[in-house]
């Protein structure tokens, strides 16, 4: 893992070198899938595609800043680490993608401009630690912002359209929507729980409420699957139906 504590005073990066480093990862992933002649890892699921994967790195870029800025990180630092974050998800072993792309921003990074070191290394070092699996709180505040930007962009309506899609490409019925759902729902609990910051917290909490309403609906709508609130009724009928029977044994002095 990266230093804890690195602290940068600057602010190195105009919007226009942002944008050469996005054109840049968005380069390398189209290659790394067109220099691919076997399949690779599952290319014919969307989010092993170029295109599914740099809209990924977008959507953790806008929610790492967020993060960054509410919990009072190093902006620059955790934009441009999440811009490069996922460089070698389509190029490197998943075990490995973090190390490389890592190496492949200080290359970038060292190569295009007199970035201060401490900014480099501290980008980097964010980058090689955002497949941490372990405690958030000790990794460096840049890092865990990506980290948890990366487990949000998996969760909510986003994480419920991308298992909707799988369910087309294994030609599964939509009566599996249900299960489905419920998968996601999950999963977004896990990373409520996993995340440290009080903003990616609430940003879960959010996502979980959509996904929540929407198993709700599909409930009410498609017939052959159940609605999580009838078990909820349920539920409650049973227990005040107990609290009578309690209480009309009270009454009559029978248990």
């Amino acid at each position: 893992m990266s230093s804890l504590g690195v602290e940068i005073k600057e602010s190195p990066i105009s919007e226009a070198e942002f944008a050469a480093m996005q054109e840049f990862v968005s380069d390398y992933l189209a290659a790394s899938v067109n220099n691919e002649t076997e399949g690779g890892r599952m290319r014919w699921y969307p989010w092993h595609s170029a295109e599914y994967r740099y809209n990924h790195i977008l959507n953790v870029v806008a929610l790492a800043t967020k993060i960054a800025r509410r919990e009072g990180a190093d902006v620059d630092v955790t934009r441009v680490a999440a811009v490069f974050h996922d460089v070698a998800k389509l190029s490197a072993e998943q075990d490995a993608h973090a190390a490389v792309g890592a190496d492949i921003a200080r290359q970038f990074l060292t190569s295009r401009a007199e970035y201060p070191p401490s900014f480099v290394e501290a980008v980097c070092g964010a980058i090689e630690d955002h497949s941490y699996s372990g405690d958030l709180d000790e990794l460096s505040l840049e890092a865990r912002c990506l980290v948890e930007a990366d487990l949000l962009d998996k969760i909510g309506a986003h994480g419920t359209v991308l298992l909707f899609l799988r369910m087309g490409y294994e030609s599964r019925s939509h009566l599996d929507s249900g299960e489905v759902t419920e998968r996601v729902l999950e999963r977004g609990k896990d990373v409520k729980a996993r995340v440290a910051s009080d903003t990616a917290d609430g940003i879960a909490h959010q996502r979980l409420e959509r996904v929540q309403w929407f198993r709700e609906w599909l409930g009410a709508e498609i017939a052959g699957l159940d609605d999580p609130r009838d078990a909820d009724d349920d539920a409650d009928s049973a227990g005040n139906s107990k609290d009578a029977d309690d209480a009309g044994s009270r009454a009559t002095g029978t248990r």
